[in-house]
């Protein structure tokens, strides 16, 4: 049976709370236990899902243009500088959204949560609950977003 999500390259490692693409360093490996020789890593199944999500959100929109996909991502590097105000984090919903409905391995968005943290008012968490197409899986991933542009290009938190 074929897995209704895809398999492809593990490229982040934390799809629970994932921030940035680290482009350029971002392919996992693994071990093979029968033969000891590395190779690149796979996801399938919700995991795989996760991580695409995450990519969506994390590439800008149009930055896949010369590959053919011009709609491909998201909009929220649009609030890299802005502030955190209630108008910026439903900006910050807005794109979520609309990056979700992009998507036809999502059935149904559940809920997207934008909150600000008491303790660095430049971050935002955008919290998705989503219910997969054909298996019906919920979803949970939490995007950490830091409005300061510097920290989109930084590590995992």
């Amino acid at each position: 049976m074929s897995d209704p999500f895809g398999i492809d390259l593990e490229l982040l490692v934390n799809r629970e709370r994932q921030h940035s693409r680290d482009r350029g360093a971002d392919l996992s490996t693994v071990v093979r236990p029968e033969s000891g020789a590395v190779d690149l890593d796979r996801l399938s199944g919700v995991e795989n899902l996760k991580q695409a999500l995450l990519l969506r959100f994390l590439t800008p929109v149009g930055e896949l243009a010369p590959l053919g996909h011009s709609r491909y991502g998201s909009r929220l590097y649009e609030l890299l500088g802005e502030r955190n105000t209630e108008a910026n984090r439903d900006r910050a919903k807005l794109y979520v959204l609309e990056a979700l409905a992009a998507e036809p391995r999502v059935a149904k968005v559940i809920a997207v949560k934008v909150t600000s943290r008491r303790t660095d008012p430049t971050r935002i968490d955008i919290s998705v609950e989503v219910e997969a197409a054909k298996t019906g899986d919920i979803l949970t991933l939490t995007v950490p977003l830091s409005l300061e542009e510097l920290a989109f290009q930084g590590g995992v938190s």
